[in-house]
């Protein structure tokens, strides 16, 4: 937890509670039901939730936007940010039910009012929203064209209005089609750990 402290000195006190919260719940439903390796689940905030949380070295999203979170998961990166913007709502989508009975069940214990939670596929959401964020559901042009159709227009945010992907590794051949539509950001300008060494956030613009 002191991680995620140590790069956002501005949480409040319902916030670091519900921070807190998540490491107790997700190793008690990670034991029922298995969303996060299990060699990797003591990494949980810095792999997970801190992640997670680097969206928001991008972009604060104002009070009311709405965010859909592609592939959710184990509630990732909808629920850290989820907690991090209580005044937006995050849609939080994946076909597997055991998943989103996990994050149901997260969600539920840490009290967060600002998500809902769709059992579906991708391609069959109907939900709106300025942005869609995800994290390596699969390569950047296949979620794009699941998730074009679900993002509106009209601006209110520094950044436009689009996707945006947390990935790793080289993204030459995934962006060649987005030359012009996309920014690619490297976490390791923003965070220390060597963790964050190769990862990068995607910012497609819709």
């Amino acid at each position: 937890m002191q991680i995620i402290g140590k790069y956002f000195t501005s949480l409040t006190v319902r916030q670091t509670e519900q921070f807190s919260q998540l490491g107790p719940l997700y190793h008690l439903w990670n034991q029922r039901i298995n969303v996060i390796s299990r060699k990797d689940i003591d990494n949980l905030y810095l792999h997970h939730v801190l992640h997670s949380l680097s969206i928001a070295k991008l972009i604060t999203f104002k009070p009311g936007t709405v965010v859909i979170d592609a592939g959710t998961g184990g509630g990732f990166p909808g629920i850290p940010l989820a907690i991090l913007f209580p005044r937006s709502h995050f849609i939080l989508v994946d076909s597997i039910r055991k998943k989103t009975t996990v994050v149901e069940e997260i969600i539920k214990g840490t009290g967060l009012k600002n998500c809902s939670v769709r059992n579906m596929r991708l391609e069959d959401l109907k939900d709106k929203s300025s942005f869609v964020v995800c994290r390596a559901v699969n390569e950047i042009p296949i979620i794009y064209n699941w998730v074009i159709k679900n993002i509106i227009s009209g601006e209110k945010h520094p950044l436009k209005n689009g996707l945006l992907a947390l990935k790793g590794g080289d993204l030459t051949s995934e962006l060649e089609s987005f030359a012009k539509n996309s920014t690619v950001f490297n976490l390791s300008d923003y965070f220390n750990e060597p963790f964050f060494e190769t990862k990068k956030l995607v910012h497609v613009v819709r």
